[in-house]
């Protein structure tokens, strides 16, 4: 995990701090050939420049987002914004799943839309796996 990573989580009161460990470390262990950083303040992971998943401790919850979660079709999720995002949220640990965790981030990885040139295509996205 990138040291910037864990002083973000350092950082988070004792019940976000655990939830924050908790999906860094799964994020990690099965994303890891993903490069992490801090990314607009916050835990983001890429593959090949494009951002994956990430999360961020919002003032009631920590929000787990996935770029292109809505091509998941996982009823767990909630559309995000006006891109492909989807995101769950978690106050507590004990309502991380940790099988449903897994199975999204296995998604992460094979289903994936190019947020990296979004920019460069004027907002419109197009789908890269």
């Amino acid at each position: 995990m990138h040291p910037d990573i864990f002083a973000y989580n350092q950082q988070q009161a004792p019940g976000d701090k655990a939830i924050c460990d908790l999906l860094a470390e799964t994020i990690d262990s099965h994303l890891s050939e993903a490069e992490n950083r801090i990314w607009h303040g916050h835990p983001v992971w890429f593959l090949d420049g494009n951002p994956i998943v990430g999360y961020k401790k919002l003032k009631h919850c920590v929000r787990l987002l996935f770029w292109s979660g809505q091509s998941f079709d996982e009823s767990g999720l909630q559309k995000e914004g006006s891109f492909m995002a989807a995101e769950v949220r978690y106050t507590v640990i004990s309502q991380v799943c940790l099988e449903d965790l897994q199975r999204w981030l296995g998604k992460a990885r094979d289903i994936q839309w190019d947020y990296r040139n979004i920019v460069k295509r004027k907002g419109r996205l197009e789908r890269l796996k």
